[in-house]
């Protein structure tokens, strides 16, 4: 149905399983198994709505995760097949599973159930990287890059990509890769000048990654320019990525 050419019945159907895969941050036991499905339907560009798919995608894969962004799913690897498989019945058959077992025993699980669905999502980051250079997803593409160590293919992809003001906001949580500040300093003095998106993600990715160090140039542009909106898929504001940048040059 995700698939259907009726907007009403993708939509009844992505609320459906956004329900049931993925609510308030946690993860269910089918979450994982959702994820090469909904890649694929993204891969597909003759798929209706496919913004709406990354963005249940990124539910499903990450939660309410924030940037940045370090996986520590330790208290969930504790828990074997068996411990899962009873809390998951607990939760589905019983009136009070608070009551059968301990509270660290479902805390656990909805540990290991959201690692579960990371690490299916991170199997497709080359899918990710892939859709950098589809203008309908690239901007979101670049926001779920930010949650998944990169390579250099990875990076390539995001120095190329056809949204580059999202890209500059992922290569700014980057760690290494040189040529990062290389493009990103490029992208501020070209002649003619990028867009005003484009600089000013190049600025703040800059400033998260130099710190004190970050050029005049980018630091007269966050501190002197107006900001523009943020880059469709990012939650933060543009003002709100300013703030962080200038924190941290010290500001």
């Amino acid at each position: 149905m995700l698939r259907s050419p009726n907007q009403a019945t993708r939509a009844n159907a992505l609320s459906w399983l956004a329900g049931t895969v993925s609510r308030q941050g946690y993860r269910w036991p089918v979450s994982a198994a959702v994820v090469p499905f909904l890649v694929a339907l993204v891969d597909d560009p003759d798929t209706p709505d496919r913004e709406s798919v990354v963005s249940l995608l990124h539910s499903v894969v990450l939660g309410d995760a924030a940037l940045p962004f370090t996986p520590d799913f330790a208290a969930g690897d504790e828990l074997s097949t068996d411990d899962l498989a009873e809390v998951a019945r607990l939760l589905a058959e019983s009136k009070n599973p608070f009551d059968e077992a301990p509270m660290e025993y479902f805390t656990a699980a909805a540990v290991r159930w959201a690692a579960d669905a990371y690490r299916a999502g991170q199997a497709h980051v080359p899918s990710y990287a892939g859709w950098l250079g589809d203008p309908v997803v690239a901007a979101q593409a670049a926001e779920l890059l930010a949650y998944f160590p990169a390579d250099d293919k990875v990076v390539a992809a995001l120095e190329a990509s056809v949204a580059p003001a999202s890209a500059n906001l992922t290569l700014g949580y980057l760690s290494g890769f040189p040529s990062v500040d290389t493009h990103l300093t490029t992208l501020l003095t070209a002649e003619p000048e990028e867009p005003l998106d484009v600089r000013m993600t190049a600025a703040v990715a800059l400033a998260f990654r130099l710190g004190a160090d970050l050029p005049g140039v980018a630091l007269d542009l966050l501190v002197d320019v107006p900001p523009p909106p943020a880059p469709p898929g990012w939650d933060r504001s543009m003002r709100g990525f300013v703030a962080l940048a200038l924190r941290r040059v010290g500001l």
